[in-house]
């Protein structure tokens, strides 16, 4: 999924998304996927520091692969895993964007 260059168009509506759910301050110009995963580590971070349960209900709000979670949470770098789930938040995201449109058409 990643392989490829999201369209500028799901990547700004994702970022909506994400700004609403964790009061992002989002730029003028929102055009790639690893922008947009910058401005939400720290959120991220934030809730993993804080607000682990508010994080978890988010991941299962937005039915993040349990399996994916538990995975990162695990298994990634103590340093990474706010950008690993970051980024995997967004690509569920993406997802979800893609998977309307196409059968929305």
């Amino acid at each position: 999924m990643e392989a490829f260059a999201h369209n500028k168009e799901i990547i700004q509506q994702t970022g909506k998304v994400l700004q609403k759910a964790f009061d992002l301050a989002l730029p003028a110009r929102l055009d790639d996927l690893e922008q947009l995963i910058a401005l939400l580590v720290p959120a991220i971070r934030q809730w993993l520091d804080h607000d682990l349960e508010k994080l978890l209900q988010f991941c299962y709000r937005i039915d993040l692969n349990e399996e994916k979670l538990k995975g990162i949470l695990h298994e990634s770098a103590p340093g990474k895993i706010a950008e690993d789930l970051s980024r995997a938040i967004i690509l569920r995201q993406i997802q979800k964007f893609e998977l309307r449109k196409k059968y929305s058409s």
